[in-house]
């Protein structure tokens, strides 16, 4: 693992930085003292689920997201959480370079060595690939010799055969369970698919502990 100055995650939801790299960040923390931003740019409004029993209703909801957010990066030890304000849902009607150019400016705000989003069009949600193309355009509008290195993740079942085997690959082995309380603070959207997982993972399931215990990425060059 590379050491990084300065980690900044940009999803479009709550919970995506969970899934997507609580054991990254936690190790890098770990190892290197790296600081980590966590940057949503929704509230997660839509969501589907409103927890069973309801925690929340469709008023609540964004607010409760948030909150289950924070508990989340709290977990994961993150150092500062930004909230960008756009509508979940909305993302792939947003104009792309204006989305890009407000993220140019979180990004040179942040200044971070690494930054992590989705690889657009292998994110199976249009909300995941509309960030992910958003970013890399914002990377773009960087100069060069200023840009930070771009890791991306990509979800399709078929990721490996559109772009090769991910280049980036960390055992989290020994975070797992950490992760898996990250996962547990969005009590909202998570409460069944995290008592599934962890059954499964109990049984001896094999794929559903590598899917929570190697986290992938692809390098993007801009």
């Amino acid at each position: 693992m590379n050491k990084e100055r300065h980690i900044l995650l940009l999803f479009p939801h709550p919970d995506d930085e969970t899934f997507s790299a609580a054991g990254t960040i936690m190790m890098h923390k770990r190892e290197h003292g790296t600081k980590v931003t966590v940057a949503s740019l929704t509230s997660g409004e839509m969501g589907r689920n409103l927890g069973n029993p309801h925690v929340a209703n469709r008023e609540t909801l964004p607010l409760i997201r948030k909150k289950e957010l924070e508990n989340a990066c709290d977990i994961m030890g993150v150092d500062e959480l930004l909230h960008l304000g756009y509508r979940d849902k909305t993302l792939e009607f947003e104009d792309v370079q204006t989305v890009a150019t407000h993220l140019q400016e979180v990004i040179q705000d942040v200044d971070p060595s690494l930054v992590i989003t989705f690889y657009p069009g292998l994110s199976i949600h249009p909300d995941h690939d509309a960030t992910g193309a958003a970013v890399i355009e914002a990377m773009r509008k960087i100069p060069e010799s200023k840009r930070p290195k771009l890791h991306t993740k990509a979800i399709t079942a078929n990721a490996a055969d559109e772009i090769g085997e991910a280049d980036i690959v960390y055992d989290i082995g020994d975070l797992m369970d950490r992760k898996l309380q990250a996962i547990d603070a969005h009590e909202s959207q998570m409460q069944e698919v995290s008592a599934i997982t962890k059954q499964k993972i109990d049984e001896g399931d094999e794929d559903t502990e590598a899917w929570i215990r190697y986290e992938e990425f692809w390098t993007y060059e801009c």
